[in-house]
């Protein structure tokens, strides 16, 4: 061979190799960037109540923020937010000391990413006064979450002009160091991206600007419509069912075996599929990880099956308790103590407002079970059949399950046992101040004087703080009714708070 002709092949061998080895250095920081997954810390994952609270289902993935963008949010938007504090300013439950809130997932898939669970609606709190650090308990709702408002600010910020490389990159640099790589990736891809794929659930969110249609407030959302239009991408109807946040402790009380059903109307069989259902709507997608997917849900399957509700934490009249239990057994037990628990109780005959009930279809039901096949998951689902009411609910901690009726049209438990023209008409959800007496959270100023705070610093701030942090409810408003479930209000006063004090034992 001329030595030329070996010169150029060994050039050409050399040139090959170069490019073999900058293509894998380019392949091998394409994965370290974007693709490497450092999975969630053991000291989340060894303990069951972090996992529950920080652990991740897999939602960082898809629909997960970049942690710098999440982070600058609320400095670069803080006319977006419904008043100061951030994230907390929508209801958003914050534990001292941690990094990120009660529901919120850090996960490093590339790059850090921040994602939700299933805490986020599903970690109550409750304070006995205003000057009290928040008590958080597990599996119970979120009665101060404004989730459609914390659905709204993604949009509202991604349509914002503000929202833009340029002057997210400079509030990142006042907070966060960042290797120049890093600083490009953000700038020329993060940034960019993250705001079309924000713009891109605007046609989906559309029905939660409609002005004819009630604001959910804290504590609520509109579940099955979230169904409808995410999972099964329904077109956009008139119907509208804000509920409240339910409670998940102990929810192997539900015997399917003995009738039972869940969710509020009883639209799904079994707590497993709840579970699933609801985890597909904090993904927003297909799982990644199929196999890591079912094992997320068998640990929150048999966590919250097991997980106990809370006890009352203020004194209870036991004498009078007693007596409770007696007016109980004779008003209240064979809906919630016997064999019509957990299974549905007609519309005509409980006479609370049915919209909730229109939201959904047996269509519906079989479309969403469809899609879940497709996305080989398996499942008893949802049911294949017309709603006809509400499930009679069990009343296990049933003290921080306010406010009542399956939209929180009711503030306390006293108030649900007055005829219906005597009930609030209007007050103030989603502060976390109890009221022991009435049972139920503060929803107006003038309890500051009757329950019992012995401070008048602390009642001035309650006063001040009840209906500047509440929403204000109507019971006007569409899908709103506090009618019906008047079982016991005729009862005397004297037996409704025997039996109020009662329920307080649960």
């Amino acid at each position: 061979m001329p030595d030329n002709v070996s010169k150029k092949t060994g050039k050409l061998k050399i040139i090959l190799l170069l490019l073999v080895l900058v293509g894998l250095i380019g392949a091998y920081v394409g994965w370290y960037k974007f693709f490497r997954d450092e999975g969630i810390p053991e000291w989340i994952t060894k303990d069951p109540d972090m996992r529950f609270k920080y652990g991740s289902i897999g939602a960082e993935h898809d629909v997960g923020l970049p942690y710098w963008i999440w982070y600058v949010i609320p400095r670069v938007f803080p006319d977006k937010f419904p008043g100061p504090g951030g994230y907390t300013s929508l209801g958003i439950q914050w534990e001292e000391g941690q990094e990120i809130p009660i529901g919120f997932t850090k996960r490093v898939i590339g790059f850090a990413r921040i994602g939700n669970t299933c805490a986020s609606c599903h970690v109550a709190s409750w304070r006995a006064k205003p000057s009290d650090k928040p008590t958080f308990v597990i599996a119970g709702p979120n009665h101060t979450l404004n989730l459609e408002a914390f659905f709204r600010l993604l949009v509202d910020v991604a349509k914002d002009p503000r929202f833009n490389s340029d002057v997210m990159m400079n509030e990142i640099r006042l907070v966060a160091d960042l290797s120049w790589t890093d600083k490009l990736i953000y700038h020329y891809l993060l940034i960019p991206i993250t705001k079309k794929r924000l713009l891109e659930r605007e046609q989906q969110f559309a029905w939660i600007y409609r002005k004819d249609f009630p604001e959910w407030g804290r504590g609520r959302d509109d579940a099955m419509n979230l169904t409808k239009y995410f999972m099964i991408e329904e077109p956009m109807d008139n119907s509208v069912g804000p509920t409240d946040m339910p409670s998940i402790w102990n929810l192997q009380k539900y015997k399917p075996e003995k009738g039972h059903f869940m969710n509020l109307a009883g639209d799904s069989h079994d707590a497993r599929s709840v579970i699933m259902d609801s985890a597909l709507g904090v993904i927003g997608a297909r799982p990644k990880s199929k196999t890591e997917f079912l094992e997320h849900v068998s640990w929150f399957e048999e966590y919250l099956g097991k997980y106990p509700p809370p006890k009352y934490p203020f004194p209870i009249d036991q004498i009078k308790a007693t007596a409770g239990k007696a007016v109980f057994d004779q008003a209240c037990a064979s809906c919630h103590a016997g064999e019509r628990t957990g299974t549905r109780v007609p519309i005509a005959e409980v006479g609370t407002d049915r919209e909730r009930l229109d939201t959904w279809s047996q269509d519906a039901a079989i479309k969403a079970n469809r899609v879940v096949r497709e996305f080989g998951l398996e499942r008893k689902g949802l049911v294949e059949e017309p709603l006809i009411g509400y499930v009679a609910s069990f009343l296990d901690g049933i003290w921080l399950r306010a406010p009542y009726l399956h939209h929180g049209a009711v503030p306390t438990l006293r108030d649900l046992l007055e005829p219906v023209d005597k009930r609030p008409k209007i007050f103030f959800r989603g502060y976390d101040v109890y009221n022991p007496i009435k049972v139920g959270f503060v929803t107006t100023e003038q309890e500051a004087d009757t329950i019992g705070l012995a401070d008048e610093r602390e009642r001035e701030k309650l006063r001040e703080d009840v209906e500047r942090i509440g929403t204000r409810f109507d019971v006007s408003q569409r899908a709103g009714s506090n009618q019906g479930h008047t079982f016991g209000t005729d009862l005397p006063n004297k037996d409704k708070d025997a039996l109020v004090e009662y329920l307080k034992t649960l």
